[in-house]
Order: C-alpha cells, then sequence, then structure tokens
C-alpha cells in the first residue's frame, strides 16, 4: 500500500518505517525542515534500538520517504496516518490542536476518496471532530468524497518498540465501515503469520478508550505496588518477597509490580490525567485514578527522602553519584522521570550531583535538568563515583545490573546505596559492608 504518515516524532517514525520493513511504500511527512533533512540523512531525533539501521534499510530500499509537503504527498496515497502529538493542556486534557491543524489540512488537499487513521493517542470522540474538520474543509471546496476516519492506538514500549510494532500482542481497530475493516486486515496481516484473531475490529469510540484504559491499568500495578512496599518498609515486611508472593497467581502476574521510584515517560503520566479529566468532564470523578497519581507523584520523592533521612537536611557539603537519567532503560526519554525530581530536591539543599546514563545526558543538559546548579555528567557510571557520599541507582539499565561492587566502594567516600529499582541483593552488599537502601524494605 501507499502510505503517509503525518509525525515523524516516536510514533509517527517507528510506524511508517515497520510498515515500510513489510513491503510498503511509506512517506513520513512532518513541518521541521530540519529534522526532514537529517532523516534523510539518516540521522534519528530519538534514540530506539534498531531504529535507525531499520530506517537507513528501508531508504536504500526506496520504501521509505520524508517530506515536508503534506499536499503531495496524499496524491495516490491509500492511508494516511496522523501520528502527531497530543501534549497535555494546562487542566490535564489532551491537546488536540496539533490533530485538528492535520485533519484540516487532508481536508483541504484530499482528491481521492482515502482511510485516515488515527495513531496518535486521543480522547474518546476525537474521530468524530476529525471527520468533522475534514469535512468542513471538503463543504468549503465544494468536494463530495468518500473518506473514513478509523481509531488505530498504537502500543509501543519505548525501548521494544521495533519489536512491538513487528510482533504485536494485538492491533486495535475502530471502524464501523466493513470494507475499511478489511483494508486495515490488509495492511496488518504481514505482522501476524498464523492468525489474525490478534488484530481486534470495534466501534471507534471503544477502540479510543482501550488506549487510556490500557496505560491506566499498567499505571495502577506499578502504584499499587509501590504503595504495597511503603506499607511494608514500615510494618517490617519485605516487599521483594511479597511481590514474589503474589506474581506468583496467575490472576495477577508478574508484569508492572515492580517496586520503584515511580513512572513516568511520555504516556502513563499525560493517559492517566487525561482519562481522569475526560471523566470529569461526563460528570464523574475517578477516584481510583486521582489516587493512582498521587501515590505516583509521592513516590518520586521517595528515594531523596531516605538520602535525607540518613545524611540530615543540610547538604551543602554532600556529592552524589546517579545512575541513570531516563524514565526507563532502552531510551534517552526523561519526561516525568523520577531523576528529575529526585537531583532538583538534593540540589535544592545543597548537593551537588555526578550524573551517568547510557543515553539520556543530552536530554538532560538541553532540557530537563538545563539550568540546574551543582551538576555535572559523567562519561561512565564509575567515574560518576569518583569522591561521592553515596551512589543513588535511579534507572534499571543493564549495565548496573552487575557491577564491580568492590570498584564501587573504593571510589566511593562512604559505602552507602540507595537503590530505586531494587536490583541488588542486600544480603550480599551488607556483608561486603554496604549500607543499602531500597524500596519496601528496612535497612
Amino acid at each position: 500500500m501507499n502510505l503517509t504518515i503525518i509525525g515523524t516524532g516516536y510514533v509517527g517514525l517507528v510506524t511508517g518505517t515497520c510498515f515500510a520493513e513489510m513491503g510498503n511504500t511509506v512517506t513520513c511527512v512532518d513541518i521541521d525542515d530540519q529534522k526532514i533533512e537529517n532523516l534523510k540523512k539518516g540521522i534519528i531525533p530519538i534514540y530506539e534500538p534498531g531504529l535507525d539501521a531499520m530506517v537507513q534499510r528501508n531508504v536504500d530500499n526506496k520504501t521509505l520517504f520524508f517530506s515536508t509537503k503534506l499536499r503531495d504527498c496524499l496524491d495516490g496515497c491509500d492511508m494516511a496516518f496522523i501520528a502527531v502529538g497530543t501534549p497535555m493542556g494546562e487542566d490535564g486534557s489532551a491537546d488536540l490542536k496539533y490533530v485538528l491543524e492535520v485533519a484540516a489540512e487532508i481536508g483541504r488537499y484530499m482528491n481521492h476518496p482515502l482511510i485516515i487513521v488515527d495513531k496518535s493517542t486521543v480522547p474518546v470522540g476525537t474521530a468524530d471532530k476529525v471527520a468533522a474538520v475534514i469535512q468542513q474543509e471538503l463543504d468549503k471546496r465544494g468536494k463530495n468524497i468518500d473518506f473514513h476516519v478509523v481509531s488505530n492506538p498504537e502500543f509501543l514500549k519505548e525501548g521494544d518498540a521495533i519489536s512491538d510494532f513487528m510482533k504485536p500482542d494485538r492491533v486495535v481497530v475502530g471502524t464501523d465501515d466493513r470494507e475499511t475493516a478489511e483494508k486495515m486486515r490488509q495492511l496488518y496481516a504481514p505482522f501476524f503469520r498464523s492468525s489474525m484473531d490478534r488484530m481486534l475490529v470495534m466501534d471507534v469510540r471503544s477502540a479510543e478508550m482501550t488506549k487510556y484504559v490500557a496505560n491506566a491499568m499498567l499505571a495502577t500495578k506499578i502504584s499499587f505496588m509501590n504503595e504495597v512496599a511503603n506499607i511494608c518498609e514500615l510494618v517490617g515486611a519485605d516487599v521483594n518477597k511479597v511481590r514474589i508472593g503474589i506474581g506468583s497467581d496467575s490472576r495477577i502476574g508478574y508484569s508492572f509490580i515492580y517496586p520503584g521510584s515511580g513512572y513516568g515517560g511520555s504516556c502513563f503520566p499525560k493517559d492517566v490525567k487525561a482519562l481522569k479529566k475526560t471523566a470529569e468532564q461526563h460528570g464523574y470523578k475517578a477516584q481510583l485514578l486521582h489516587a493512582v497519581e498521587d501515590v505516583n507523584d509521592r513516590q518520586k520523592f521517595v528515594i531523596a527522602d531516605k538520602v535525607i533521612a540518613h545524611f540530615g537536611e543540610d547538604l551543602s557539603d554532600k556529592t552524589f553519584a546517579v545512575w541513570g537519567l531516563s524514565f526507563k532503560p532502552g531510551t534517552d526519554d526523561m519526561r516525568e522521570a523520577p531523576s528529575i525530581y529526585i537531583i532538583k530536591k538534593l540540589t535544592e539543599l545543597g548537593a551537588k550531583i555526578q550524573a551517568y546514563d547510557p543515553k539520556a545526558v543530552h536530554e538532560a543538559k538541553e532540557f530537563y535538568l538545563k539550568n540546574l546548579e551543582n551538576i555535572d555528567y559523567a562519561s561512565s557510571r564509575y567515574e560518576a563515583l569518583k569522591s561521592a557520599d553515596a551512589l543513588l541507582l535511579l534507572t534499571e539499565w543493564k549495565e548496573f545490573r552487575s557491577p564491580d561492587f568492590l570498584a564501587i566502594k573504593n571510589n566511593l567516600k562512604n559505602p552507602v546505596i540507595f537503590d530505586g529499582r531494587n536490583q541488588y541483593d542486600g544480603e550480599r552488599l551488607q556483608s561486603m559492608g554496604f549500607t543499602y537502601y531500597q524500596i519496601g524494605k528496612r535497612l
């Protein structure tokens, strides 16, 4: 098929590249001239393992193209995917400004029957708004062109997005038109070798709702386990053992029940707020979602609070090594990362930070910690440790999983570790002379 992907952010670029990988002819469109020029040269604006090689391969194979001119790309196009950002508005709702601007442009330039696919994460009712905007533009032109707006939410995990797209757990398609549903099946058939049972066709509003509910459910599991961890610590239980005890129940499972420093990223915080706002707009207070959010906001400061409890309120003569800045391993994304909140709180109390992250240092320097004083960036994990008073592990990158603990001890002024991801064997570290703090277990 001939596809146009509008928006070359995380979702749009991965989506377009993976469709091209399956033999479709794909043009990714963006209004950012520099980004498009960089993509043509093979310069990828995000870090996602394997994406750069896949982009280059499909550019070389002439199945993947980049453009700033949507008008030209709609000619001969079978489907146009809207994959632009939906940032959180001041009231917590999803801002549809960019989605509707794209819809208007499609309406101004389309000249043949077209399937328009909402790939962006959008609230219930957005497809209706997109259709209304397109129709309004067609009416202005005096054109009577058939089109259908489909909801096709993405379920991509940063750091594993290519695998998620190429081998999907499910593909959700929201449409009431049988012919459109069949064309979507044809598009996704190469991704399902044995059966199309994992392609779920439903009405548009249910598809739109599914995305928000999926992320809210995962966020709920995380906040629930963090709440349990805090209770475990108070009563003297070990949350690591509790997690194993409940995860063995097939109704619960082990996914997303690891205690930690709270969730971050581009999806969970924004989508929980948006679903909560949607409920409010319909006269319903989603109390559970409020609690999920409150627990997560509090959890981001747990490690900082442990540091303060150990070293005191005045940290002006203290230096802390920080391992991990991104909100999760496998990405350079720092949106709503716990590291931001922890580092800011400690530096406000006078602490100096020596931070290391395999991929997110540029994001920290240029955006999230840009104007922060008392922070230096190390080129390696062990460099960050030099003469620090303690180590804070905030992101569970693989290179942090099995470090040289003797080297850690020799580099630190004090053999103290604050583990925000419960990565290490506490008994082993204590036998080596470490003071080891973790989530959900007393010292």
